[in-house]
């Protein structure tokens, strides 16, 4: 079914491209506005438990408005979601206290090469060309993390709880790009994120300092962190969540895979660029070049199916 995607629903395929796209560049922004939280004194837990608890009630509001009625199918697809998504929040955001914001989102990346490996698992097809781009997206990503100058390639604690984060990435586009085909985009996106508000906030609550929700008033003062609540809840959360939901629906795992390896270099680029106070990184020229080949994959991803089709049609009427 997924190989037929793309003919079956030109528009929507492009719709589906362009949504899941910009959803990659507003995560790309969510690892510094985490990183700027936790410098700031909130716990992991209590900042996941703002983040999720602000999300689901604005996404609560939307099927109040518009009268959605969840069914019980629709929330157990939702529950086993948030309980792989509050999994691999927790690896990324507690990684972020050990690694640089631009490392750990690369290595989140790597997502890239895992997702198509559990596709295949279920019984998914896999388009030429969304392997070569998942191959070159992961040579990318691994000229952006390895430094050759440092013990064990750099690689630390964060990173490795990152690595587990990019793994649990992969299982959840496979997931929902399989339940986005049977549940509504608003439905599933707000009881995944009911899901992680709940588990957080009770994991904040049951947890000592500094794990919990101790300071959390005096946190919640320093300027700018309401607005990286804010980013974070609605634009990262309600939106995001919403358009993935939706959109996966007509698009491969290994294609949203591959789009979302621009996340990273998102990331990257605000990391560098000194826009988030207190976060200033520098990329090297390899790590540059890596970059480039993500943007490559991705573009190869997209229009290797279509110059491939339109080389077989020019072909054909050479012959006829």
């Amino acid at each position: 079914m997924q190989e037929n995607l793309q003919q079956t629903h030109p528009k929507k395929h492009f719709l589906a491209v362009f949504g899941l796209g910009s959803t990659a560049l507003v995560w790309g922004g969510t690892f510094a506005a985490v990183a700027y939280a936790l410098h700031g004194g909130l716990s992991v837990n209590a900042l996941l438990s703002l983040r999720f608890v602000l999300g689901a009630l604005a996404l609560g509001a939307v099927l109040l408005v518009l009268r959605i009625k969840p069914t019980k199918a629709e929330l157990l697809d939702g529950l086993w979601l948030g309980l792989v998504v509050a999994t691999l929040f927790w690896f990324q955001t507690d990684g972020l206290r050990f690694t640089s914001t631009s490392k750990s989102a690369f290595i989140t990346g790597l997502y890239v090469i895992f997702t198509p490996m559990i596709s295949m698992l279920v019984g998914d097809r896999l388009r030429p060309s969304h392997g070569f781009g998942a191959g070159l997206a992961l040579t990318g990503l691994l000229l952006l993390v390895y430094q050759p100058s440092l013990a064990f390639g750099g690689w630390n604690r964060g990173d490795s709880e990152t690595l587990v984060n990019a793994v649990l990435v992969g299982v959840h586009i496979v997931m929902t790009g399989h339940f986005s085909r049977r549940d509504r985009g608003w439905v599933l996106a707000w009881s995944q994120v009911a899901v992680v508000g709940i588990v957080f906030t009770i994991a904040a609550a049951c947890s000592p300092a500094p794990y919990g929700f101790q300071g959390l008033q005096i946190s919640l003062r320093l300027p700018g962190l309401w607005l990286a609540l804010t980013y974070l809840a609605l634009l990262a959360t309600t939106v995001a969540f919403y358009i993935q939901s939706s959109m996966q629906a007509f698009v491969s795992a290994t294609e949203t895979a591959v789009l979302f390896s621009m996340e990273p270099v998102f990331a990257g680029l605000i990391a560098v660029s000194g826009w988030i106070p207190g976060i200033k990184e520098h990329l090297s020229p390899r790590q540059w070049t890596g970059a480039a080949f993500i943007v490559s994959a991705t573009l190869l991803a997209e229009l290797g199916p279509r110059l491939w089709k339109a080389h077989a049609i020019e072909e054909e009427d050479a012959i006829g």
